[in-house]
């Protein structure tokens, strides 16, 4: 194994283990472990991999196949696929198969929905493409599979419970990655930035987007993703984004924006926060907001000059909402239309916090200004407001907070 594996190998993510633990051995239910390119899936597989042998799983138990690797090649026919596994089995103890990268055998959802029916078979996945959810899976698998959406690093895990000097390790983080595999070049910034653009970025760009479309002028969609990356947490419509390239002296159509934007999505490379009218109590289908799903790609992509710490912030803290499994959205009051709560997070019981994000409000005005929005929200659900402040308190029933706290919390 190459020096990056081996360091690898030693960083759990318990979160996603317990996820894993809880579904395994329901063979009915396939368990799919989505998320960016790069963000530690194969690892995750091999970890869990790890915790079956330790609890008296035998090797002969254990398919594994990543189907990125030349040798599987011949493994992207599902026939072949399902045969193979088929031949491999150990007939009489529960099987686990794990196959990495699962978009890329086509027509994947027949072989899966097959090898689902057999009670000897717990079948695990992986994928780094939404585009693998379409209809026809719900269809074929009829509903019966879990998805569990991985991420790179949470703060919280980049620090490895260390919480000294959290405000150093903080801008170390935005500025560096929560990618996995970076922490292994100890702070090179070459390296790391060869390894976002280049493995990240640019594999992501070609395989989930470039190849998926078909595309040939790939400079307008980098002028697209650049945009994107240029404007999180900014609301943002077609229209918008139309007007925003053409005074940059690009041209694309609202359409063909469409298609870019939904293959930033569907690669997990951005996500999509919607507008949520508070008092109406329904989501709105304008000017949405989209964070990346690493603000150390960002940087990678823009340098530590133009980074914009507020926002920043601001999407550190929409992931780590989402992390925890949180619905989340940016509430709009439509009795103030200039004001807006920067995330309304509802609980799947359907329990609500409301979240303001600030970089600091240490000045009474920049308080008054942030509180503002939070205050206008009359009903009892927990309100909160993050800032790098140090210092706790309570304003009008609104929680202040240190946010490194409580992302490390």
């Amino acid at each position: 194994m190459d020096k990056i594996g081996d360091f690898m190998e030693l960083i759990d993510r318990p979160e996603y283990i317990e996820k894993l633990k809880m579904w395994c051995d329901y063979t009915d239910v396939v368990k799919i472990v989505t998320g960016v390119r790069r963000c530690g899936k194969s690892i995750l597989l091999t970890l869990f991999q790890n915790y079956l042998r330790a609890n008296g799983v035998e090797k002969d138990q254990i398919q594994e196949i990543k189907f990125e690797l030349e040798e599987n090649e011949w493994l992207l026919d599902r026939k072949k696929l399902h045969a193979n596994i088929l031949e491999n089995l150990n007939p009489n103890k529960m099987n686990y198969v794990f196959l990495d990268e699962i978009q890329l055998v086509e027509d994947w959802q027949k072989a899966i929905n097959s090898l689902r029916m057999r009670s000897n078979i717990d079948l695990y996945l992986t994928g780094s493409n939404a585009y693998m959810f379409s209809s026809e899976l719900a269809t074929l698998i009829g509903g019966r599979y879990v998805e569990i959406q991985m991420q790179p690093f949470s703060f919280k895990e980049y620090v490895m419970g260390n919480t000294d000097n959290l405000q150093e390790k903080y801008d170390k983080y935005t500025n560096e990655s929560g990618f996995p595999q970076t922490i292994a070049f100890s702070g090179n910034r070459q390296l790391i930035n060869d390894y976002l653009m280049n493995t990240v970025y640019q594999n992501t760009i070609q395989k989930d987007i470039v190849k998926r479309f078909k595309l040939k002028d790939t400079a307008r969609l980098d002028n697209v993703v650049r945009y994107m990356f240029d404007n999180i947490g900014n609301e943002t419509s077609l229209r918008g984004i139309e007007r925003g390239l053409k005074a940059d002296g690009v041209s694309v159509s609202p359409t063909t924006i469409d298609i870019y934007v939904q293959g930033l999505l569907d690669s997990y490379l951005m996500h999509k926060c919607d507008r949520y009218d508070i008092k109406g109590k329904k989501i709105l289908q304008t000017n949405s907001k989209y964070y990346v799903a690493d603000v150390g790609l960002r940087t990678a992509l823009f340098g530590r000059s133009d980074l914009d710490f507020g926002r920043v912030l601001e999407n550190v803290v929409y992931l780590e909402l989402v992390r925890r499994g949180y619905k989340v959205s940016v509430g709009k009051i439509r009795a103030s239309k200039e004001i807006e709560v920067d995330f309304v997070a509802t609980k799947p019981a359907g329990e609500i916090e409301y979240y303001q994000v600030a970089y600091t409000a240490l000045e009474p005005e920049t308080l008054r200004r942030e509180l503002a929005p939070l205050e206008e929200i009359k009903d009892n659900y927990p309100k909160f407001l993050l800032t790098m402040d140090y210092g706790e308190g309570v304003s009008n029933g609104i929680k202040r907070l240190n946010v490194l706290g409580w992302l490390v919390g």
